[in-house]
């Protein structure tokens, strides 16, 4: 499964491929993960087994163009949707690379080792468009000065790109969720112990989620909070929560169907 996994993303960072084709690739790469970390999960339930080790990962993220704590925020609400607890360290200087300290199952940790790098491509491709189309926007407006409009530029690419993240995050929850209301409604016909399972493997995700949390804690006792970036743009904002609503991601959970909405009209 992994190696099926790791030849659909290399196919989809093919510079051959479209990006509908680059996309749809990435779609069924990160659908496989998340049934395999489900299936998983049942399967050790079923079989009496100890639940998934605890384990770490650190990722480095770049800092490239000033917007380095973006792209944390961003990955670290992916990361929270598959059960895992994140620190940074570096997230200090603007234009350095910083790194993302992952606590989670060996499981949700090997989906996101796979599966971030191809979410990030799409996610900058989709930013850099959209911030150039809005720079040429309002540069039809008035007589910006080239600072202004490089100012608004970065603004609008930052808060893009955290709004981009919180909506896959969504997105991930939403389908982890149909996934064990589906294998729970599919069970509830059938045989006592096929129910079992079904809920001995909701019980091991929970598990999961209390045995993360402590790990984490007992790694890191003292954390300093992020001071929030002080720049919003509440149209970039707007554009990255969309677009990520959007996304490929083989989740089937676009903007129109299923799962609530947390951008409010005034976002």
């Amino acid at each position: 499964m992994v190696e099926r996994v790791r030849g659909l993303l290399r196919m989809a960072e093919d510079p051959a491929v479209t990006d509908a084709e680059s996309q749809a690739f990435t779609a069924k790469a990160a659908e496989l993960m998340t049934r395999h970390a489900i299936a998983e999960a049942e399967a050790r339930a079923e079989r009496g087994e100890e639940p998934d080790t605890i384990s770490r990962m650190d990722y480095t993220v770049p800092g490239l163009g000033g917007h380095g704590k973006a792209r944390v925020r961003a990955l670290a609400d992916i990361a929270a949707a598959y059960g895992c607890q994140s620190a940074v360290r570096g997230n200090t200087s603007e234009n350095t690379e910083r790194v993302i300290i992952l606590v989670g199952t060996v499981n949700a940790l090997e989906a996101l080792r796979i599966l971030l790098p191809s979410i990030s491509m799409q996610m900058e491709a989709s930013a850099k468009f959209m911030s150039s189309s809005h720079v040429t926007d309002i540069r039809e407006l008035r007589n910006y000065t080239r600072s202004e409009l490089e100012t608004e530029r970065k603004r609008y690419y930052r808060s893009f790109v955290r709004a981009y993240g919180q909506a896959v995050a969504e997105r991930i929850r939403e389908f982890r969720t149909r996934l064990q209301e589906m294998a729970t409604a599919d069970e509830a016909g059938g045989p006592v112990e096929g129910v079992d399972s079904v809920r001995g493997a909701e019980l091991v995700l929970k598990d999961d989620v209390h045995r993360v949390t402590e790990e984490f804690q007992k790694q890191f006792p003292q954390l300093r909070k992020h001071r929030p970036e002080r720049t919003h743009s509440p149209a970039g904002y707007r554009a990255g929560y969309r677009r990520g609503r959007q996304a490929e991601l083989g989740l089937e959970t676009p903007v129109t169907r299923g799962g609530s909405s947390t951008l409010t009209e005034n976002e």
